[in-house]
C-alpha cells in the first residue's frame, strides 16, 4: 500500500511539474506576444519620430520658393548646391534614400522628381536615383491618400511601413513631409526612406532575453518542486497563471505578487517572475528612451557634419574659368565632425591664398575652432598683409579667448599666379611637399614657428617657393603620414612621398585620390584615429581653348564643323585625324540638334581645347536629361537589314575617338570627345 502511495504521489509530483512547466511556456509565450506586439509598437512610434524629424530638418535645406524654378531649369548653381547638401545628409543620417517630389495636386496619381539622392550602403539595397524632372505614376493608392493629406495640410506628415519584403527590397519606412514656399504653401514633399533593420536586431534580442528567462523559470521550478514537494500547491498556480493574465493584459508590475510567496516550492517562482516584470518594464523603458536620445544626437551631429563640410570649398573644379592653375582638396574627419580644415580663394585676380590647419583634439570642440580658425584667416587675409602678418594677428586673436587651452597647427600661403611665387609662413604645421615638372616630390623643410593659439605675441616669418608652369605643391595634415594600420604600423612621410611619386604626372585631384587610395589600402579594417586633410595646387602649362555658341538646330551643323576645322586647322592637326574629329562631331552635333530640346529650339554650347598634343571637345545643352552612350553598341557583324535601327552613330564616336564620356551637371547634359593628334 506504502509502495502504492509512493507511486501515486511520484505519478502526481510528475503531473503538477509538467503542469508547471506547461503553465511558465503559456505564461511566457502570453507575455512575449504582448511585449512583442507593445514593443514593435512603440519602438515604431519611435522610429517614426525620429525618421520625421530628421525628414523634416531635410527641408530646411531646400528653397521652397524656386520648385518650379528647378524643373524650368532656373537656379543651376543653386540647385546643384542644394542636391549636394540632400546627397551628404542622406550618407551621414544613414538613410536609404532621401527624394523631392512635385505630385500633381488634380487626383495626386502622378509626381515629377525635383531631388533624388541615394544611399545604397546602408540597407545593401540597388535603387537607382531618378534624374531631376522624372516623372511617374503615384505607387498605389495609399501613397496618393498621404500625399493628399500632406498637401492639404490635414497633417504635419505621413508615413508608410513595409514590414515585409517587398519587390526584393528590404522592410523600411518612408516618412513624408511639406516643402513649403516662403507663404506657407506646400509646393512639393519630401520623402525619406529608411530600414528598418535596427528593429528587427533589437527586437530579436529582446525576443531572447524573454526565452532565457522563461527557460531559467522552468529549469528552476522543476527541480525546487522536485525537492520540495507539499501537500497543496493548486492555489499558488492558479495565482500564477492569473498574474501572467494580468500583466500579459495591463503590461505592468504586480501590487500583490507577495501573496503567491508564501509556499516554498514557488519562492524562487515568484521571485523570478517579479524580477523578469519589473526588468522587461525596464529594458522597454529605458531602450525606447535610449533610441530616441540616440537619433536626435545623430541627426544633431549630421546636420553639424554638413554645415563643417560647407563651410570650406568643396565643390570642384573651383575656379573653372582660371585655366593658369589646378587645386583640388579633400578632409575626410575621424569622427562626424573634425578639427582639420583647408580653405582657399582669390584674394584678387593675381594672388591666390591657401591654408591648411590641424586642431589639438577631435570632435566637437576641435570642430568649432577648427571653424573660428578658418573665419579668422579668410577675414584677415582678404584684408591685406603678408602670411605671416596674418598668422601672428590669427594667434592673437585665439590667445585672447582660448580658455580650452587649444592650439591649431597652420600652413598659409599666397600664390602670385602671374609669376608663380609663393610666399608662405608656418604655424607649426608638417613641411610641404613640392614636385618639379620632370622630376619628383620632395620635401620642401622650412623653419616652423610655435602653433597658432599657444602664446600670445608670437611672430611669424615669410618664405619664398618659386613655381614653375606644370610644378605641383602638397600640403596636408599629420593624419596622412600618421594612418595606422591594425599592426600599429604608421604610413610614414617616406611611403606618403613615394605615393606622390607613384601619381607625380596625374591633375592635383588624381594626386590627392591615389594618395587616399594608398592610405586606405594600407590602413584596411583599422580604425581611422585622426582627421585626414590633403590639398595640392599645380600651376598649369598654356591651353589653348576657344568656344562657340549657337542655336541646336541641323542647319547650324556646317557653321559647328567650320568652327572645329579652324580650330583643328591651327594646331596642325594631321588631315587624318582630322576626318574622324570631323565625323565625331557631326555625329555629336546632329544629336542634340534632334533630340534634346524636342520641339523646341534651344542652345548648344561647343568648346574645343588643346593641351598636351590632346584635342578636347565638349558640347554642352540644356535639354531633358539624356546618356547617348548607354545604348547598347549595334552588333556590326550582322547585315543592315538585321540589325536594329539606331546607335550606329555614337557607336562610330566611339569607335574613331580616345575617350568619351557623358555627365549631367548643372543642369546640362555634358558629352566630351577627345583625340590625339
Amino acid at each position: 500500500m506504502k509502495k502504492g502511495r509512493v507511486k501515486l504521489n511520484t505519478k502526481m509530483s510528475t503531473l503538477i511539474i509538467g503542469a508547471i512547466v506547461l503553465l511558465l511556456i503559456i505564461f511566457g509565450l502570453i507575455v512575449s506576444s504582448i511585449g512583442y506586439f507593445g514593443f514593435t509598437e512603440a519602438f515604431k512610434n519611435e522610429y517614426t519620430e525620429a525618421t520625421y524629424r530628421m525628414a523634416d530638418t531635410a527641408t530646411t535645406l531646400i528653397n521652397g520658393d524656386h520648385i518650379e524654378g528647378y524643373l524650368n531649369g532656373e537656379y543651376n548653381d543653386e540647385y546643384g548646391a542644394t542636391k549636394n547638401y540632400l546627397d551628404i545628409y542622406c550618407d551621414r543620417i544613414h538613410v536609404t534614400m532621401l527624394y523631392v517630389i512635385s505630385v500633381d495636386k488634380s487626383d495626386y496619381g502622378r509626381f515629377v522628381c525635383v531631388f533624388d539622392s541615394v544611399n545604397n550602403d546602408v540597407g545593401n539595397t540597388d535603387y537607382s536615383p531618378w534624374e531631376l524632372g522624372y516623372e511617374r505614376n503615384t505607387t498605389n493608392d495609399e501613397y496618393r491618400e498621404k500625399y493628399k493629406a500632406v498637401y492639404e495640410g490635414k497633417s504635419d506628415y505621413e508615413t508608410v511601413f513595409r514590414t515585409k519584403t517587398t519587390d526584393g527590397q528590404m522592410p523600411h519606412i518612408t516618412t513624408i513631409v511639406p516643402v513649403k514656399n516662403s507663404s506657407g504653401e506646400v509646393v512639393a514633399i519630401l520623402c525619406m526612406h529608411r530600414m528598418m533593420s535596427e528593429l528587427a536586431q533589437v527586437r530579436q534580442l529582446y525576443m531572447l532575453k524573454i526565452g532565457l528567462t522563461a527557460l531559467t523559470l522552468a529549469v528552476l521550478v522543476g527541480v525546487s518542486y522536485a525537492f520540495f514537494i507539499r501537500r497543496t500547491i493548486v492555489t499558488p498556480i492558479r495565482k500564477v497563471s492569473e498574474e501572467a493574465g494580468r500583466f500579459a493584459r495591463e503590461n505592468t508590475k504586480s501590487e500583490n505578487l507577495e501573496e503567491i510567496t508564501s509556499f516554498k516550492e514557488l519562492k524562487v517562482l515568484s521571485s523570478s517572475i517579479e524580477k523578469m516584470e519589473s526588468d522587461m518594464l525596464s529594458y522597454i523603458e529605458n531602450l525606447t528612451a535610449f533610441t530616441a536620445e540616440k537619433e536626435k544626437i545623430g541627426a544633431e551631429l549630421s546636420v553639424a557634419s554638413v554645415i563643417q563640410e560647407n563651410s570650406i570649398p568643396n565643390v570642384f573644379p573651383a575656379f573653372p574659368e582660371r585655366k593658369e592653375f589646378d587645386i583640388f582638396a579633400s578632409m575626410t574627419p575621424a569622427k562626424e565632425v573634425g578639427g582639420d580644415f583647408y580653405n582657399f580663394f582669390l584674394i584678387d585676380e593675381d594672388h591666390l591664398a591657401f591654408v591648411i590647419g590641424d586642431v589639438s583634439g577631435k570632435g566637437v570642440p576641435a570642430a568649432l575652432f577648427m571653424m573660428v580658425t578658418n573665419i579668422l584667416i579668410s577675414e584677415r587675409t582678404r584684408m591685406g598683409g603678408t602670411p605671416a602678418e596674418i598668422l601672428s594677428h590669427v594667434n592673437d586673436a585665439l590667445c585672447k579667448h582660448n580658455k580650452a587651452d587649444m592650439f591649431v597647427t597652420l600652413y598659409l600661403g599666397i600664390l602670385e599666379l602671374s609669376t608663380g611665387k609663393v610666399t608662405a609662413a608656418n604655424a607649426g604645421h608638417d613641411d610641404a611637399a613640392i614636385y618639379r615638372k620632370g622630376g619628383e616630390f620632395e620635401l620642401f623643410k622650412t623653419k616652423h614657428g610655435l602653433a597658432a593659439g599657444a602664446m600670445e605675441g608670437v611672430r611669424y616669418r615669410n618664405f619664398e617657393i618659386q613655381l614653375e608652369k606644370g610644378d605641383k605643391l602638397f600640403i596636408y595634415t599629420d593624419g596622412v603620414p600618421e594612418a595606422t594600420n591594425k599592426d600599429e604600423k604608421l604610413f610614414t612621410i617616406n611611403r606618403m612621398t613615394d605615393t606622390l611619386n607613384e601619381y607625380k604626372d596625374l591633375s592635383p585631384k588624381g594626386v590627392i585620390e591615389g594618395v587616399t587610395n594608398n592610405v586606405n589600402a594600407f590602413v584596411g579594417d583599422a580604425p581611422q584615429f585622426d582627421d585626414i586633410t590633403m590639398l595640392c595646387i599645380e600651376l598649369s602649362e598654356a591651353k589653348k581653348e576657344r568656344t562657340l555658341v549657337v542655336d541646336a538646330t541641323v542647319e547650324n551643323l556646317s557653321q559647328v564643323t567650320r568652327f572645329v576645322d579652324s580650330f583643328l586647322e591651327e594646331n596642325e592637326c594631321s588631315q587624318k585625324t582630322q576626318m574622324k574629329i570631323e565625323l565625331a562631331v557631326e555625329e555629336a552635333f546632329t544629336n542634340v540638334a534632334s533630340y534634346a530640346y524636342g520641339q523646341d529650339v534651344g542652345q548648344a554650347e561647343i568648346s574645343a581645347s588643346i593641351e598636351n598634343k590632346v584635342v578636347t571637345i565638349v558640347f554642352k545643352d540644356s535639354g531633358k536629361p539624356y546618356d547617348p552612350l548607354a545604348k547598347e553598341d549595334p552588333d556590326v557583324t550582322l547585315s543592315a537589314e538585321d540589325r536594329k535601327i539606331g546607335g550606329l552613330g555614337i557607336f562610330l564616336v566611339k569607335k574613331n575617338m580616345d575617350e568619351v564620356s557623358y555627365a549631367y551637371e548643372n543642369g546640362k547634359n555634358v558629352l566630351t570627345i577627345k583625340k590625339s593628334i
